[in-house]
């Protein structure tokens, strides 16, 4: 299958002629752009981009993906993950390391806040006492369960914790999705899209449609059996070395201070 062929076919497929300037009519056959359409709005020549879907043609150049781009309304995120398919087959990919042991005591040091570092898989690498009262018990998991998308997917408790699975669950298979393209030959990651495809009729659903997730910061609601509901706002901190791991830190939101503060006290 051809990533980059996939991937500009579903987002032509999103958009429908008005949205592009095209008259709508009652003549067409499809409600989404036709590919002359896309190759108008590019730029291109037809037959060049029946090959660029097809996956015959080799590297597109700069200049045509960012025509693409702009043809498809593609968001900067999205553009990024064209350019990661489209670009050279052998590229950089982040080293597997566990977590610097300066930053496993940063998060032991980290009391008063959830903090976690994953990398590029949503591997869990290391975790302070409070991240793993609100996820779960990360010490206890086996390695391979110590995965957020597993957790997400393969977990029924995480329908509990998260209050707003579903969008937690779109943001998984999003930041998952643009991952694969930067890391096409990561066997690990591959065997979790594997796995996840296999198991989980939700993830197969929402990986189907190709979109594309970089959340860097935001809000996450999560309830506890002791705690109750809170809110709590992330910040991912990409790590500035060659690992593709992050670090990700909760703070509370002001109705959920005192919340969090006694999921503090509770977890000693």
């Amino acid at each position: 299958m051809d990533e980059l062929g996939e991937f500009l076919r579903s987002r032509r497929a999103r958009l429908g002629p008005a949205q592009a300037g095209f008259p709508a009519g009652n003549r067409r056959r499809v409600s989404s752009l036709r590919r002359d359409e896309v190759a108008q709005l590019a730029g291109i020549s037809v037959e060049y981009y029946i090959r660029l879907e097809q996956g015959r043609v080799g590297q597109p150049s700069h200049q045509v993906l960012a025509a693409l781009a702009r043809a498809l309304g593609l968001d900067e995120v999205e553009e990024r993950h064209l350019r990661d398919l489209a670009g050279p087959p052998e590229k950089p990919r982040p080293r597997p390391s566990p977590a610097r042991k300066e930053l496993v005591d940063l998060l032991r040091r980290m009391t008063g806040i959830p903090a976690l570092v994953t990398n590029h898989r949503l591997d869990v690498l290391a975790w302070n006492r409070l991240a793993a009262h609100l996820f779960f018990d990360f010490e206890r998991a086996p390695a391979k369960r110590r995965n957020l998308g597993r957790f997400a997917f393969l977990d029924p408790a995480s329908r509990e914790i998260f209050a707003d699975w579903p969008e937690v669950a779109r943001a998984t298979v999003g930041q998952l999705r643009l991952a694969a393209g930067r890391n096409p030959g990561d066997q690990a990651l591959a065997t979790l899209l594997g796995e996840l495809t296999m198991n989980s009729p939700d993830f197969e659903d929402l990986w189907s449609r190709r979109d594309v997730r970089e959340r860097t910061h935001g809000r996450k609601r999560f309830r506890h059996p002791v705690a109750g509901e809170l809110t709590l706002r992330f910040e991912n901190f990409v790590l500035p070395d060659a690992s593709g791991q992050r670090l990700i830190t909760f703070t509370p939101e002001p109705e959920s201070e005192e919340a969090l503060a006694l999921l503090a006290m509770w977890a000693g």
